[in-house]
């Protein structure tokens, strides 16, 4: 997917609407990429700076092509034009809110986020014990069934069909 990227990376680096870049999460980008939610990659997100969405299209160059040349300014504070009356609504009411309340409701809806990521991985290491769990039991009863003489049973039968008799 590189190559892909990186190539569209060209085609749009003289846009003035629309920036194709890449973070590397694993070394001077990490802090950025906890803050916008990245949690595999590689990811691919777009939309405005505080608003990034994921982006689950294809990955190859013409998928990547198509989605970027649809691509624009977005509904906002800065682009009111191009919103919806609801969202103007939203925005005008964000807006008349004093500056601590809109941050307060900031960090109040990412620690929303954060308590579902938290039950979420809470649930998923659950059921990861539960699987391990029952694994290992699946294993250990296999392993009993085939210790009851399971392969002795198979050469039984496998002798008997051969020779057609059940004389030793």
């Amino acid at each position: 997917m590189k190559p892909d990227w990186d190539k569209l990376a060209a085609e749009f680096k003289d846009s003035a609407a629309t920036v194709i870049a890449d973070v590397d999460c694993t070394a001077g980008g990490k802090s950025l990429c906890e803050e916008i939610g990245v949690r595999g990659y590689p990811t691919i997100k777009y939309g405005g700076p505080n608003d990034l969405q994921d982006y689950n299209g294809g990955r190859d160059l013409p998928a990547l092509q198509a989605f970027a040349a649809g691509l624009g300014p977005q509904c906002g504070p800065a682009n009111i034009d191009l919103c919806d009356d609801a969202k103007k609504a939203q925005i005008k009411e964000f807006m008349a809110l004093p500056a601590a309340k809109r941050e307060e409701m900031i960090k109040a809806k990412e620690s929303e986020i954060a308590a579902l990521e938290e039950g979420f991985k809470t649930m998923l290491e659950a059921l990861q014990k539960s699987y391990s769990d029952a694994n290992e039991k699946k294993d250990k009863d296999v392993e009993a069934l085939k210790a009851s003489g399971l392969g002795l049973l198979k050469s039984v039968n496998a002798h008997v069909k051969k020779t057609g008799s059940t004389e030793l």
